[in-house]
């Protein structure tokens, strides 16, 4: 069974397995990096980590076309089914696991902040450790180091998706210490590129990983795939 990583700019993900699709913070149409638009993007479950526009500007068009399933915090969750009658919600909170069909999800800590595009208060940003396939996938969302990512870690993690941009998340080298205390098979780089105040060198950033740990980096375009 393989898994399909497509990065679609900044900190949007589709991942696909065996006909499913699970879309991670949905920002597509006001996105300088997106290679597509919101409507050519489908999507059965939609996963939210926070409340910033950067995160949630096309979460309710895309799972009201396509009766997506949505999980974010409780907080996110209450707001998208009263603001946008969204009737296929899941709120759930830091440390919680949630069970499908054919997938297994906890969110985890992200030191972040959390506001809704209208200025509701969005609760707790955090991050998800996704098992899918029997491998599992940690999207550490936006966040700034924290020693608990060991503990993440421990889980065994195959592929670990960290935000290198700098400024509103950790950066290059705070990602390099995060990937020493989570240890994953591979690591991707996320939340960069999209506007010249996140501006990276995502192969220096790669020469740093190979260099200093023993994670394989795996730098895409917008729009390109990662097959494991």
């Amino acid at each position: 069974m393989t898994i399909e990583m497509k990065w679609l700019g900044h900190a949007t993900w589709l991942i696909e397995t065996e006909g499913h699709r699970i879309l991670l913070d949905p920002f597509l149409n006001d996105s300088p990096t997106s290679p597509v638009k919101a409507d050519e993007v489908d999507a059965d479950v939609i996963l939210v980590s926070h409340g910033h526009f950067d995160h949630v500007s096309d979460v309710a068009s895309i799972a009201s076309r396509n009766d997506s399933q949505v999980i974010a915090n409780w907080e996110i969750a209450e707001w998208f089914a009263k603001n946008h009658s969204l009737e296929n919600t899941v709120g759930m909170n830091i440390g919680g696991n949630f069970q499908s069909e054919f997938f297994k999800l906890k969110m985890t800590h992200a030191i972040h902040s959390s506001q809704l595009p209208d200025g509701s208060y969005g609760g707790n940003p955090g991050g998800f450790l996704l098992t899918l396939a029997n491998k599992n996938i940690y999207f550490a969302c936006d966040t700034s180091l924290f020693s608990d990512m060991q503990l993440i870690g421990k889980s065994g993690v195959d592929i670990a998706v960290l935000p290198i941009g700098d400024l509103f998340t950790m950066g290059p080298e705070d990602s390099i210490e995060a990937i020493k205390l989570i240890a994953p098979k591979q690591v991707l780089p996320s939340h960069y590129g999209t506007w010249p105040p996140i501006e990276q060198d995502a192969e220096a950033w790669a020469n740093k990983v190979r260099d200093q740990t023993d994670a394989e980096p795996v730098v895409l375009t917008p729009g390109e795939s990662h097959t494991f």
